[in-house]
């Protein structure tokens, strides 16, 4: 059996017995419903959710209402209970949220806000949501989250938020724009005619100018009144006591309920102080905790009594009590029975136990500084926590663990360095695993006689069975994520070797770690096959997620090899793996998208990217990992940067380094990479310099495959120096590199780093002029791009491709396939019908220099004619060249005939 958790969030308060007719204040709530909030905040005991719920009672709107508590501080936990409480006005609304909540990575609040925003606006008719008691949250998240509904919020919903203090919304701006009704404590306050009708329904019959004395003493604060009527209730002489009742009624509360305690009989005083260590309350947990019969007609009658007992839902079988009630009631529990406080404790985790609520009984048994039990029930349910990827809860319980109960434990042990290295907290894996792997010598373990302290403790059999894998796991994950390779494929290896025959998981995890220690090396081929073979075992095992992550990286690494069709194959079957679950769509879906929409781009499909990405975007963050969220907007801005927009893609770029997660695959592109080679484009020479001398590159570089791309980007700046100012160190350490680039690219068959390198080599000595030279790297780039349908790593280079391709067509290499890019890459600018026949038209200065270089000036003749220097006019010599596709004076001056330039 589980407890109704969500259920004890939806209810709306009926009006209490003593409810006093307020219709000044009703009619304020009800003017204020055009705008977007209505904000009742006071202090406690001023009557706002008393009044809300008489509201509530009358109004012609549907509403859903949500009853706050410290523990909804948790942003996750607040958005399921808000969905809960929605689900009250429309059954089917929230779905992506509760399902992103769920997920491994949950995405931002913002991007589940968004859709179920949408959702909310399709609801047909107006309501109201309250939120009560929302002084208890205590979480800037939460805050934002609502922020970010308020300022989005529907014409169809109205918030009310009753509070003890104002939260930390926009209020001022809303109060400008008109879009806020405030209730405070002055308005709340009661009457003398009010407070008269209030006594009269707790039934007292009392002196009009007692009434008066009362109500100027409490200043109309509604839970002073409501106090001191119970107190009056057991005193003969109530015109005494009202004159003697005076005080700060800061004080007033702690001396009421002292009053009102004392006067209880006792087996209700002790249910009320044994029942105040419980959140909520129902009949049955009461029993188990105080031991008192028939608790459920108990709670009943406290709260017919009005003793500040809230019910929780519409049938009565969860209450709360008020919440400054419960902690005066919790401060004089531990004054007077404070060693009854563990054992109470230790009754409510049994009980939450035995209907299933696990999380609830570790709670309590932490609570009661029960360590043993509470390591007992998380060792109990680590594997459901490990397959649901719970980290940050995990994390919470074991820190809350004495060390010397965890150090006992070699499973908890074990599990606490994985949750820290899931955590990314490495430093502290390698010390939890020792304390696990020492209990796996035989002698240490279980030793009869001695100390209970020192002995082992194992709950999980069958877990403490596959301990010694599980320690090598994650110990080639640790060497992994800290870049040792070697170290990697030693203990995955080991972890392969260690676990049981029917250990599918554990052997599968290891297999896919070797395949990622070789992807991290640059054995692309040894990478596909084993990471695929891991993977399959996972997905036997029933983790269809981590199957849908891992076809990501496996079409990664085949797009590294150059397969573009077998990338493609990969994604679509992973998308009819995730479509055959039904519904929720699984997370990792969203990633799959950006995928298709990286081929499509590749193959020059703008359209079928745009909408792949935007599908991916419809589908939301939390169908996506938290790993992969930069992945859709890098995509993005290679998208926007085709269509010439660098700014847009320069601020995607920032936006995928602000989401980049380091995770088990290896970071191959990195985001800042990526953003150098915009720079570029945009002619930002120097903050490309920059970012090749923070990363400590040099064109001497040992090689590795962690860097190729680096390297590869800074090649292509060594490049754009050499064009900028026409050093020849530069392009010279250009060539070199790519030379050695190329080398390592092909003994590891990564096709796809060939070609791009290949063209990268091509560009070099176009730009110097040697366009004989440039076409053999180019025509190798095409006949392995061709069959595979590379488009935009030739036609992304923009017009000095064009004019290689040209020179490829003419002399019949690969020429259809040449054609349909320089088709890809658009037709030629305008101009006159001379400049016509140019891919780029040469500029007035270059038309200068391409009349003198006619003649018989030198070149130190022709530079001070222009009056430049020689290295400037070398610059616009290899421009004309490249414009002109020669490789020489003599070609250029003939070229410049036929085109009637000169």
């Amino acid at each position: 059996m589980s407890i109704p958790i969500l259920a004890t969030k939806l209810y709306v308060p009926p009006p209490p017995p003593a409810v006093v007719p307020r219709p000044r204040l009703l009619e304020r709530l009800n003017a204020g419903l055009h705008r977007k909030l209505t904000l009742i905040a006071a202090p406690a005991g001023f009557g706002k959710t008393t009044l809300v719920s008489a509201w509530v009672a009358g109004c012609a709107r549907p509403v859903a209402w949500l009853s706050l508590d410290a523990a909804d501080s948790d942003p996750a936990r607040f958005l399921t209970y808000l969905v809960a409480a929605l689900r009250g006005v429309a059954a089917d609304i929230g779905e992506g949220v509760l399902h992103g909540l769920a997920a491994p990575q949950p995405p931002s609040a913002e991007a589940l806000l968004t859709p179920l925003l949408n959702e909310i606006a399709t609801v047909p008719q107006p309501f109201v949501l309250v939120l009560d008691d929302y002084h208890l949250i205590e979480a800037p998240a939460v805050d934002q989250a609502l922020t970010f509904v308020i300022e989005h919020l529907p014409p169809q919903m109205h918030l009310v938020i009753a509070t003890r203090e104002d939260p930390p919304l926009p209020l001022a701006r809303l109060r400008a724009r008109d879009q806020l009704t405030e209730l405070r404590a002055a308005d709340l306050r009661f009457t003398s005619a009010e407070a008269a009708a209030f006594l009269q329904a707790m039934g007292l019959d009392i002196a009009a100018e007692d009434v008066t004395a009362l109500e100027e003493r409490t200043e109309g604060w509604i839970a002073g009144l409501q106090l001191a009527a119970l107190s009056l209730q057991g005193h003969q002489d109530g015109h005494d006591f009202i004159q003697a009742f005076a005080g700060d009624h800061r004080y007033i509360l702690d001396y009421l309920v002292e009053e009102v305690l004392q006067r209880q009989p006792a087996p209700i005083r002790r249910f009320l102080l044994q029942t105040a260590i419980l959140d909520r309350l129902n009949g049955a947990l009461c029993e188990a905790v105080t031991g008192q019969p028939d608790a459920s007609a108990l709670l009943e009658d406290l709260e017919r009594g009005n003793f500040f007992v809230v019910p929780l839902d519409d049938r009565r079988q969860w209450y709360r009590y008020h919440h400054l009630f419960a902690q005066v009631l919790a401060a004089h529990l531990r004054a007077e029975q404070p060693d009854q406080v563990p054992t109470l404790h230790r009754r409510a985790s049994a009980w939450y136990e035995q209907q299933g609520a696990v999380a609830e009984a570790i709670r309590h048994a932490l609570a009661a500084a029960d360590f043993a039990r509470a390591a007992d029930l998380i060792e109990r349910t680590v594997p459901e926590m490990r397959r649901s990827r719970q980290v940050a809860r995990l994390l919470s319980w074991f820190k809350a663990l004495p060390d010397a109960v965890l150090r006992a434990r070699p499973v908890l042990s074990a599990e606490y360095g994985g949750v820290l290295l899931a955590d990314g907290q490495l430093a502290g894996v390698e010390a939890r695993l020792q304390d696990a792997e020492r209990w796996l010598d035989p002698p240490a373990a279980r030793r009869p006689g001695a100390d209970a302290s020192a002995a082992m403790v194992v709950v999980d059999e069958e877990a403490f069975r596959r301990l010694p894998g599980a320690i090598a796991m994650y110990r080639a994950g640790l060497a992994l994520v800290r870049g040792d390779v070697a170290g990697t494929m030693h203990y995955a290896r080991q972890a392969r070797d260690l676990a049981p025959e029917d250990d599918d998981l554990g052997r599968s995890g290891a297999v896919a770690l070797l395949g990622l220690a070789s992807w991290a090396s640059g054995d692309l081929a040894a990478a596909h096959r084993t990471y695929a073979e891991g993977m399959a075992g996972v997905l036997r095992a029933g983790y269809i997620p981590d199957a849908i992550n891992g076809a990501i990286a496996r079409a990664d690494i085949r797009i590294a090899q150059g397969r573009l069709h077998e990338a493609g194959r990969t994604y679509e079957q992973a998308l009819q793996l995730a479509a055959a679950q039904g519904e929720p769509v699984l997370g990792g879906t969203a990633d799959l998208y950006v995928g298709l929409s990286e081929l499509a781009r590749e193959r020059n499909d703008l359209p079928a990217a745009a909408e792949h990405l935007q599908h991916s975007q419809e589908l939301g963050e939390r169908i996506g990992f938290l790993q992969n969220r930069s992945r859709w907007c890098v995509a993005m801005a290679r998208l926007r940067q085709t269509h010439g927009d660098l700014a847009g893609a320069l601020d995607l770029l920032q936006e995928a380094e602000r989401l980049y997660v380091s995770d088990f695959f290896p970071n191959v592109r990195p985001v800042a990479a990526w953003r150098t080679r915009v720079w570029i484009a945009q002619g930002r020479l120097g903050d490309a310099v920059d970012w090749t001398r923070e990363r400590g590159l040099s064109a001497e570089d040992d090689l590795s495959y962690l860097r190729e791309f680096e390297h590869l980007t800074l090649a292509r700046v060594l490049l754009a120096r050499y064009t900028s100012d026409g050093t020849a160190h530069w392009v010279q350490q250009a060539r070199g590199l790519l030379a050695r680039l190329l080398q390592a690219a092909e003994a590891g068959e990564r096709t796809g780093s060939v070609i791009e390198i290949l063209v990268v080599q091509a560009l070099a000595h176009q730009a110097q002029g040697a366009i004989p030279a440039a076409l053999l790297p180019l025509q190798r780039a095409l006949a392995l791009a061709e069959p595979e349908g590379y488009v935009r790593v030739f036609v992304d280079e923009g017009p000095p491709m064009a004019v290689l391709l040209q020179a490829a067509a003419r002399q019949g290499i690969a020429p259809d396939y040449s054609r349909q890019l320089l088709a890809a890459l658009g037709p030629a600018p305008a101009g006159p019908p001379a400049k016509q026949a140019l891919i780029e038209p040469l500029s007035d200065r270059e038309l200068e220099v391409l009349r003198l270089l006619g003649s018989d000036l030198s070149g130190p003749e022709i530079a001070r004619a222009l009056m430049v220097s020689l290295n400037t006019l070398n610059t616009h010599t290899k421009n004309i060249y490249a414009k002109l596709a020669v490789n020489n004076r003599r070609a250029a001056v003939r070229r410049a005939g036929e085109l009637h330039l000169v």
